[in-house]
């Protein structure tokens, strides 16, 4: 089995090695040079795109996560079995999925026919990340979705709760995405208008990905294209 990593936070975010040690390290990771968290299915299309080969096992590419996973497929490694992409620094539940650059990897895969999963880690502030944790708890839920059966056109999205140091690993839960808006609420000063929507306080549907994350479980949707 051949896997794909790739991510919206940059190739030396510690997310992506979390999720590279989740697989035992064996992955190629085709991951975006610079940051691009909340850029959605974005692609490059009327300007080159550089190939940066750190590696037999890494490159950095100046293009979005959707852009990773289409040279990924296309021409980098064509014979990949998987996408996994993130682990994300912080979550990507109910409609965040449009929104998100760490979904749009695995979207795009589906799109041309290779199953994805992309992982990310709600974060409660002040609590720190925990990356060690994120890739236990990680390679449990990958132990599980690597061995089941797919339909085509479909990607499984996880979310990591963010838990107090020292509790034990979370219940895996599998759910229906949220389908309530984020917050939108902005301050404004003179002409700018800055974005204050505070991101733990969304709406939740019991029992949807957003509730079950929130509640201290590990949440697992299956999207479609």
């Amino acid at each position: 089995m051949t896997l794909i990593l790739t991510n919206d936070d940059g190739i030396d975010a510690p997310g992506i090695r979390s999720l590279l040690k989740a697989i035992d390290g064996k992955g190629i990771i085709v991951a975006p040079q610079l940051e691009w968290s909340g850029c959605g299915h974005r692609v490059t299309t009327t300007k080159p795109i550089q190939v940066q080969r750190r590696s037999d096992t890494e490159y950095a590419i100046a293009g979005t996560p959707a852009d990773c996973t289409r040279l990924a497929l296309s021409h980098l490694c064509p014979e990949a079995s998987w996408v996994l992409s993130g682990i994300n620094a912080g979550g990507n539940m109910g409609v965040d999925v449009y929104i998100s650059g760490t979904v749009a990897a695995v979207r795009e895969a589906a799109m041309l026919g290779i199953p994805g999963i992309a992982v990310s880690h709600w974060i409660r502030r002040p609590l720190i990340v925990d990356w060690d944790v994120a890739a236990r708890c990680t390679a449990k839920v990958l132990a599980d979705l690597l061995t089941r059966p797919i339909e085509p056109g479909t990607f499984w999205n996880v979310n990591l709760p963010h838990l107090e140091p020292g509790s034990p690993d979370p219940e895996v839960v599998f759910c229906q995405p949220c389908t309530q808006p984020l917050p939108v609420n902005y301050r404004v000063e003179g002409d700018n208008y800055y974005y204050v929507g505070e991101y733990g306080k969304r709406k939740r549907i019991p029992g949807t990905d957003v509730d079950v994350c929130f509640s201290g479980c590990i949440a697992v949707t299956q999207l479609r294209v």
